[in-house]
């Protein structure tokens, strides 16, 4: 993903391109806290194994289980993270169920889970930027790693930032998937500014609530689609106008607009169809659920449409931008619902369902220093940020 300086307006303020704030120079971690010895990237005294959630074969939800699993190593720019939130997506119970990279998953039993939050518990340098002990997030390489679905994770240094300050891991663990591909959709590849009219179907979800909120960081005017009860979730988002799709087609009252950000496709209702009729000429459709729709391209280009699909990946640098919007106040975050690790199948299960208010998220270890109120957010699930502490 390409850079952008984040935007000088109202809602931002002035933000020169400058290096990332997350990535200068390392001021030394209380080792202590994470409560791990370390000698200059090396581990010491961690056990073999780990607890994670894996499944044996793909499956239902019901193939989710809690197993000890041989613990991960970390080799060349890979860091060891020790998890303590790690977010659930879309993709995630695709593999599971035997689609999204579960043709390439190398071997049994697998741990799903890209998102994560956690602890660094080594380094792959002295002088790397992040040290053990420092707190981040970030997204796992499924397949090609162990997910996040586990007490460890190695990751890429291209894949790991600092932790938004103001977020507790819970609440940053919701990050990285649905940041990024709302990133990506809306700055990249739709160029979200000032004068533009952009719709965003399926506002309120994971992807959906980022993307209404960096597209009106950037100054565009946001309509967005939601159900009955994510009207008023919308507008606190800072939606401009927000259509309830369960009383209005949005096609009946739109036109001219410059882009869509399209988070549905055609499964349902020939959604993705009828964002082309609202478009204008050589305006953009930018679609994420890219199996959904085969015959996009065609469409779009006998309308006069430019339409392209968008696939996440992971981006430092990118995080690092969407720390500032976090930090500074201009975006939040948003939990429905946090889960025990134990009980993936449930989170699973709801995240199939659909409909649900930004993201859910597994609770896979205690934060250094976490206090005894945290288990509010846990068993079957919590809501909202406020109890998505540590």
């Amino acid at each position: 993903m390409r850079r952008r300086p984040l935007p000088a307006s109202p809602t931002v303020g002035p933000a020169p391109r400058r290096p990332p704030p997350n990535r200068g120079p390392h001021t030394p971690a209380n080792h202590s806290a994470a409560g791990e010895n370390r000698q200059m990237g090396n581990v010491t005294n961690l056990p073999p194994t780990m607890r994670a959630l894996v499944i044996d074969h793909p499956g239902t939800p019901d193939e989710l289980h809690v197993a000890q699993v041989p613990a991960p190593t970390a080799v060349f720019d890979e860091l060891l993270v020790r998890v303590v939130a790690a977010g659930v997506n879309p993709i995630d119970a695709k593999t599971r169920a035997g689609g999204g990279v579960a043709p390439v998953i190398p071997a049994y039993p697998a741990v799903l889970g890209l998102d994560f939050s956690g602890v660094v518990i080594s380094a792959p340098y002295a002088a790397f930027p992040l040290q053990p002990g420092d707190e981040v997030f970030g997204m796992a390489r499924v397949p090609r790693t162990l997910g996040s679905y586990a007490e460890l994770v190695t990751v890429s240094s291209l894949s790991v930032a600092r932790k938004p300050a103001r977020l507790s891991h819970v609440e940053a663990a919701a990050v990285p998937v649905a940041a990024l591909t709302a990133w990506g959709m809306v700055v990249d590849l739709a160029a979200a500014a000032p004068g533009q009219r952009m719709l965003i179907h399926a506002g309120s979800g994971g992807v959906g609530h980022f993307a209404v909120q960096f597209a009106k960081a950037f100054g565009a005017h946001v309509i967005a689609t939601g159900s009955t009860r994510n009207v008023g979730f919308l507008r606190e988002l800072g939606a401009d106008e927000v259509i309830d799709y369960t009383q209005t087609r949005f096609d009946d009252v739109l036109s001219g607009l410059d882009a869509v950000i399209d988070l549905v496709g055609n499964v349902h209702d020939n959604t993705g169809t009828r964002s082309l009729a609202v478009l204008r000429p050589d305006g953009i459709l930018v679609n994420a659920p890219t199996g959904s729709w085969p015959t996009m391209a065609e469409e779009a280009a006998a309308r006069g449409i430019r339409a392209t699909g968008f696939k996440v990946a992971a981006d430092a640098g990118v995080l690092d931008y969407i720390t500032e919007l976090i930090d500074d106040g201009s975006v939040r975050v948003h939990v429905d619902r946090v889960f025990d690790l134990a009980d993936g199948a449930s989170a699973h299960r709801l995240i199939e369902e659909g409909h649900t208010r930004g993201k859910i998220v597994l609770r896979v270890t205690d934060a250094p220093g976490a206090s005894s109120g945290a288990a509010s957010a846990s068993g079957s699930g919590s809501a909202g940020n406020a109890e998505a502490r540590p």
